[in-house]
C-alpha cells in the first residue's frame, strides 16, 4: 500500500539505500508521490530490481554494497551527474538474523555492523559532502529501530548496530545544523513488512500474540513507517533535528506490571470473572 501525504517535495532527489525490501520500496512511491526524483539501491541484481524499483516510483535503480564505501560513493556520484545534488538520504538498508549472544559467529558479527551502521554512515556522509559543496539544506533520515531503546538479546548485532545508529544520528545533527542539514530517526516497532511479514504469515498465533502485546492494539504497516519518514524530509520542517519519531503503538513503555494486567482483563472480558 502507498502511503499518502501533503508534503511537497518537489524538485528534491532523494536517495534509498534498501530500496527494495517492503519499508524501502514504501518509502519510495510517497517520495514519488509527493514529487521527489528517487534513485533505490540494493543487493538484488538489476535484471531483477529495475522493473521492483520503476514499479515503487523510482527514476534509477542501481545494485549497490553499501559495506563498500567506494561503492556508495559512486553510486551518489552518478546520481548527482544524473538528477543533480541529492537533497534526501534515507538509510534503509538492514540485515537481522536471531541468534544467541555467546553463539553468535564473528562473521556474522560484523556483517551486521557493517551493513546496518556502516552502510547508513557512508551513504549519510556520502550525500552531506554534496549537500556541503553545494551548499544546500538536506535532509537525512534513517531507518532505526526499538531496539536501540530495550533489550533485544535475541538479536544482538541488530540492537548494537541501531543503537550505534542512534548515536551517529545524534551526532550528524548537531554538527550539520548550520547547515540546514537536518538528520533525524524513525524507529519502528513491530511492522508487519519484510521477513517480519512472513514470520507472522506462517504464525498466525505469533501474530496474534504481538498485536496484543502492543498498546494501539495493531502491527505497523511499512506506510505508517513511510508517512512519518517524509514528514521529517518537508523542506518546511526547519527546527526538527536529532530526533528519534518511536513508532512502536507504545510497546516500549509496557512494563511487567502493566502486562500482566491487561493480561487479567483479557481474561476476564473472555470469561466474565476475574482472572
Amino acid at each position: 500500500m502507498t502511503a499518502t501525504t501533503a508534503v511537497d517535495l518537489t524538485g528534491q532527489v532523494a536517495l534509498i539505500s534498501g530500496g527494495l525490501g517492503d519499508i524501502g520500496r514504501t518509502i519510495a512511491s510517497t517520495l514519488s508521490a509527493a514529487g521527489a526524483t528517487v534513485a533505490l539501491a540494493d543487493i538484488v541484481d538489476p535484471n531483477g530490481g529495475t522493473a521492483r524499483a520503476t514499479a515503487a516510483g523510482a527514476a534509477r535503480y542501481d545494485r549497490v554494497d553499501v559495506r563498500d564505501a567506494a561503492a556508495v560513493e559512486a553510486w551518489v556520484q552518478a546520481v548527482r551527474d544524473e538528477f543533480g545534488t541529492p537533497t534526501i538520504a534515507i538509510p534503509a538498508a538492514a540485515t537481522v538474523t536471531p541468534a544467541e549472544p555467546h553463539e553468535i559467529s564473528a562473521t556474522r558479527w560484523t556483517d551486521e555492523l557493517r551493513t546496518n551502521l556502516d552502510g547508513a554512515f557512508f551513504l549519510a556522509q556520502s550525500v552531506i559532502r554534496r549537500l556541503l559543496d553545494a551548499d544546500r539544506p538536506g535532509r537525512i533520515v534513517f531507518i532505526g529501530s526499538w531496539a536501540a531503546d530495550r533489550p533485544h538479546p535475541h538479536v544482538p548485532a541488530y540492537t548494537a548496530a541501531k543503537a550505534g545508529l542512534r548515536g551517529l544520528m545524534w551526532s550528524l545533527a548537531l554538527r550539520y545544523a548550520a547547515a540546514g542539514i537536518l538528520v533525524n530517526e524513525v524507529a519502528p516497532g513491530l511492522v508487519d513488512a519484510g521477513v517480519s511479514s512472513q514470520v507472522f504469515a506462517t504464525d498466525p498465533a505469533l501474530r496474534a500474540r504481538s498485536s496484543a502485546a502492543i498498546p494501539t492494539g495493531a502491527l505497523l504497516s511499512a506506510a505508517d513507517v513511510a508517512v512519518e519518514v517524509v514528514r521529517l524530509c518537508d523542506p518546511e520542517l526547519r527546527h526538527i533535528t536529532g530526533t528519534t519519531a518511536v513508532l512502536d503503538g507504545g510497546i516500549s513503555l509496557v512494563t511487567p506490571l502493566f502486562a500482566q494486567s491487561t493480561e487479567r482483563r483479557q481474561d476476564t472480558a473472555a470469561n466474565g470473572r476475574p482472572a
